[in-house]
């Protein structure tokens, strides 16, 4: 398509409406000149914007005093809170104080009562092994003395062994050195080599007995009717008539004579009277003996059984039984006898006396 040209002379009546244009912008702009020049435009101007920052300020300010005043409310409801709060937790305080308080007068009062009931306890505890030991103590002396009595360790034995029971049953660990001392004391006594006093006793007085009864050296032996007769030589119908009525004759005459060899020929001088009082020496020196040994005088009761088994050799019959019996007797008893003497408890005294002082 043709376009006119830009210098045709059909497009200049165009260009008079461009200028009209171009000139009411530079009368806008000489005029907007001219209105900053102008004072009341300044101070308008500021009283605006001093307007808006008050706004501005205004807004800020009362937004800052809503927040204070929601922060005072908040603060004052937390204040009432922890006043609340403070006000429970006194009152807890004070009731756990009382309570606490309550609970130390009660503790102090278990306390005083427990340390009062504890020494109840060790005073009765003590009374009751103050009188064990005064019980065991005099047990033990009693046994002693028994002992001493008797010539026989039993009797000290069974009440030593009666203390360690009971003082097993106590289980008192102070009582521990008493019954160390019992147990040491009776392994002691058992050890010891003692004689048997009761079985010495009881064949003493067997002897005793047996004085009346063994037939002195000078005492012709019994002879019964059977016995002489068994001696005699049988009669015999073939024998002649004398010989017959001799035997008859000479049969009651054959006891009046006895032929015997004696040892002591003093034995053979003895009266029957003489024969008494032997035997009644015989008795005394065995039953010296008998207290001898009851004293614990071994030493004086050894010589008076030497003496009884001297008299007995010299003036008794050897060949009798209850002689030979006798003399048996003689020598089991001196053989039997001894000089030990019956082992003390002085270790077991001792422990007592220390165990009635640690208790008082």
């Amino acid at each position: 398509m043709n376009e006119p040209a830009p210098h045709s002379p059909d497009a200049r009546p165009s260009d008079a409406p461009h200028e009209g244009a171009a000139v009411v912008p530079q009368a806008a702009a000489g005029a907007s000149r001219a209105l900053w020049r102008q004072p009341w435009f300044w101070l308008t101007l500021a009283s605006g914007l001093a307007l808006a920052s008050s706004f501005f300020l205004w807004q800020k300010v009362s937004g800052m005093a809503e927040q204070l005043a929601r922060q005072s409310a908040e603060a004052t409801a937390q204040s009432i809170e922890a006043r609340t709060l403070a006000r429970q937790a006194l009152d807890q305080a004070r009731d756990a104080a009382s309570r606490q308080a309550v609970l130390e007068a009660r503790l102090a009062e278990v306390s005083l009562q427990r340390s009062q009931i504890e020494e109840l306890l060790q005073t009765l505890s003590r009374s009751r092994d103050e009188n064990l030991i005064v019980d065991i103590e005099a047990a033990i002396r009693l046994g002693q003395q028994q002992a001493e009595l008797t010539g026989s360790p039993q009797p000290l034995l069974a009440q030593l062994k009666s203390a360690e029971q009971r003082l097993a049953r106590v289980a008192q660990p102070r009582l521990a050195p008493l019954q160390r001392a019992l147990a040491r004391d009776i392994d002691r006594i058992r050890s010891a080599n003692l004689p048997d006093t009761p079985a010495l006793l009881v064949k003493l007085d067997e002897l005793v007995r047996l004085v009346d009864e063994i037939p002195l050296a000078a005492d012709p032996p019994p002879r019964s009717q059977g016995r002489a007769a068994a001696d005699a030589p049988p009669l015999r119908a073939e024998d002649p008539l004398w010989q017959r009525w001799l035997a008859r004759v000479w049969q009651p005459f054959q006891g009046l004579v006895r032929v015997s060899r004696i040892a002591q020929p003093e034995a053979a001088l003895l009266s029957p009277e003489q024969g008494f009082f032997l035997r009644e020496n015989l008795k005394l020196r065995i039953i010296n003996a008998r207290l001898g040994l009851l004293a614990r005088q071994h030493a004086a009761a050894r010589a008076d059984l030497a003496a009884a088994a001297d008299l007995i050799n010299r003036y008794f019959d050897p060949a009798s039984k209850k002689t030979q019996l006798a003399a048996t007797l003689l020598q089991q008893i001196q053989s039997q006898m001894r000089s030990a003497e019956l082992p003390r408890v002085d270790e077991t005294l001792a422990a007592l006396a220390a165990a009635a002082g640690a208790t008082r």
